[in-house]
C-alpha cells in the first residue's frame, strides 16, 4: 500500500519593503530647510547674548518661517533625520511630526504662534480626510507610513499657502 503524495507548493518569502533612509547628501538649496541640530556650545549661550552677537554680525540667528514654509521644513527634517511613531524623539534620533516641530521651534526656525497656526492647518487637512483625532495621535496609527504623513503635511502646507500663510 502506497501513501498518496501531497504536492507541496514552493514557499516564497515576501519581498521586504525598502526602509526609508535620509538622503546621503542634502542638496545645497535645501540645507536651510533641514537645519543641523544646535551644538552643545550653542545651547549653552543664553538667547540675549546670541541676539547681541547677531547684532554685531558674529552670529546668525535662524529666520522664523511662516506656517506654509514651516510645514515644508517639517517634511525636510523628517526626511533628513527619519520619521518615527510613538516618540517625539526616538533613541536613534528619528522624530514624529510633533518632535520635528519642537526641534524647529527650539532652534528658532518657527515662532510659537506660527507653529500653532501650522498645527491648525494640519488639523484642518486631517478633518478634510475624515480624521477627528489630534495630529500626533494620527501620526501613531499603525497603518500610517511616511509617504502618507508627507502627503498630508504637504497638503496642509498648500492650504496655508493658499490662505496667505
Amino acid at each position: 500500500m502506497t501513501t498518496p503524495r501531497i504536492q507541496q507548493r514552493p514557499r516564497t518569502a515576501p519581498m521586504p519593503t525598502p526602509a526609508l533612509a535620509p538622503p546621503a547628501v542634502i542638496p545645497p538649496g535645501l540645507e536651510i530647510w533641514a537645519p543641523d541640530p544646535p551644538t552643545w556650545g550653542q545651547r549653552l549661550i543664553p538667547k540675549g547674548i546670541r541676539s547681541a552677537m547677531a547684532d554685531l554680525g558674529l552670529w546668525q540667528e535662524p529666520r522664523p518661517l511662516r506656517p506654509s514654509f514651516h510645514l515644508i521644513q517639517v517634511i525636510e527634517v523628517l526626511t533628513r533625520y527619519g520619521w518615527c511613531q510613538s516618540f517625539d524623539f526616538s533613541p536613534t534620533g528619528r522624530m514624529c511630526i510633533r518632535g520635528a516641530q519642537s526641534f524647529l521651534e527650539s532652534t528658532g526656525h518657527v515662532t510659537t504662534t506660527d507653529r500653532g497656526r501650522a498645527v491648525n492647518y494640519l488639523q484642518s487637512q486631517l478633518a478634510r480626510q475624515g480624521v477627528t483625532m489630534r495630529f500626533w495621535e494620527w501620526n501613531d496609527l499603525s497603518h500610517n507610513n511616511f509617504r502618507g504623513v508627507e502627503a498630508t503635511i504637504s497638503a496642509a502646507s498648500d492650504m496655508a499657502r493658499r490662505n496667505g500663510d
